[in-house]
């Protein structure tokens, strides 16, 4: 009777010992459509943009950007694609990245002059300098200007991304 109740303490303890283990070893949770990715070294809280809208704003409008924090671009295919610094007052650094989340091309996005008053939506948006991803890229991150400087990224490197949950929420 002793032995039984001993084997079963120990698969027990087993039990709940494998469970912290898997738990600790699981990806970091997504809150708020905030994802944390490790970039570098580092984490960063990244907003996932999902869908047209969110997408074609970007961060555009935001006066300030914290370290810390930036964007994940989501998109339901992979192809070329060209980013823009459509209505943006701080410098940008952008991560192009392909299916599998390796980079394939970055940029530093320096501010473009504003819309003027008396300028077409059209005129300013072909005035704009392209940020070109080079091959089929499936996702883009965007940080505060000059991270890229603090960063030891590489050409091929890849970043994880929890491709499964991106998959199922873009648009």
């Amino acid at each position: 009777m002793a032995s039984i109740i001993t084997r079963r303490l120990f698969l027990m303890m087993l039990g709940s010992v494998l469970m912290l283990w898997i738990s600790g070893c699981s990806k970091p949770a997504i809150v708020d459509g905030v994802m944390p990715v490790e970039i570098g070294g580092r984490t960063f809280e990244l907003e996932i943009v999902a869908d047209d809208a969110t997408r074609n704003l970007g961060l555009g409008g935001r006066k300030s950007l914290d370290d810390d924090k930036g964007m994940l671009f989501s998109f339901k295919d992979a192809k070329i694609r060209q980013f823009v610094m459509r209505d943006c007052y701080i410098d940008i650094d952008i991560i192009f990245l392909d299916s599998a989340g390796r980079i394939i091309a970055m940029h530093h996005m320096p501010i473009e002059e504003p819309k003027k008053a008396n300028e077409s939506q059209a005129v300013y948006e072909k005035r704009l300098k392209r940020y070109s991803s080079r091959f089929n890229a499936k996702y883009a991150i965007e940080l505060v200007g000059g991270m890229l400087e603090n960063l030891d990224l590489e050409d091929g490197q890849l970043i994880e991304l929890d491709t499964a949950y991106l998959e199922s929420i873009t648009q």
